[in-house]
């Protein structure tokens, strides 16, 4: 019966090492991936979330002041007209 136990124990702690092994190598794959990912994207033209919510606010308020000063074209023109 002790002969079993041990049997069951060095199984027991080869898939630990094993799973420990596992996790490991997912770690090193994604960390590999993640690396490429980046380096895949650096090489590209993408701005980053910051930059484009700086210009969509730009643009916001470009948008806005035509609209004030095309309100103030149209009044000048039925005021002189």
């Amino acid at each position: 019966m002790q002969t079993r136990n041990k049997v069951f124990d060095d199984l027991s702690q080869l898939m630990t090492n094993a799973m420990g092994v596992a996790q490991g190598a997912r770690s090193e794959a994604e960390t590999a991936m993640k690396g490429m990912i980046d380096r895949w994207l650096a090489d590209r033209d993408f701005v980053t979330r910051e930059e484009f919510d700086a210009v969509r606010a730009m643009a916001q308020k470009a948008r806005e002041e035509n609209e004030a000063l095309k309100a103030r074209i149209d009044a000048m023109e039925k005021g002189g007209a």
